[in-house]
């Protein structure tokens, strides 16, 4: 066993790891996209500014990977680069409107979506009369 041996020997202890995390790190990183959101009121379509947006970013294997936490401008847009292709779970919240939540497949390296906001409907309530009858 000479030099020759033992320098390929601490080559490929060198070597083998780097290529490893490289190629590691290309199976994760994938294509991205520049996602953009629109908010707005279901009944008008106006928008609406200062909505919280919340992007959970969903991994292949279906669990969570990180969440982004976003605020509509005046306009009712919001916007983020870099969102990884794959799933994404959406979830808006404004005063005085319900909470809004669906999943996403992003596939294109630039997307928009616009999300229409209803007001909370009314509530059902057995203590009220529901009949076009009058209490007798």
């Amino acid at each position: 066993m000479g030099i020759r041996f033992w320098t390929r020997i601490a080559v490929l202890l060198v070597v083998v790891p780097i290529v490893a995390a490289c190629l590691w790190a290309q199976s994760d990183d994938g294509p991205m996209s520049s996602l953009k959101i629109v908010v707005v009121r279901d009944s008008d379509g106006k928008p609406l500014r200062s909505a919280q947006v919340v992007l959970h970013l969903i991994n292949r294997k279906g669990k969570s990977q990180g969440e982004m936490d976003l605020k509509t401008d005046v306009d009712g847009r919001a916007s983020a680069d870099a969102i990884p292709f794959g799933t994404v779970e959406l979830q808006v919240i404004a005063k005085g409107f319900q909470t809004f939540g669906q999943d996403y497949e992003i596939k294109q390296p630039e997307m928009e979506i616009t999300i229409k906001m209803k007001r909370p409907a009314g509530q059902y309530s057995t203590y009220e009369n529901h009949d076009d009858k009058k209490p007798q």
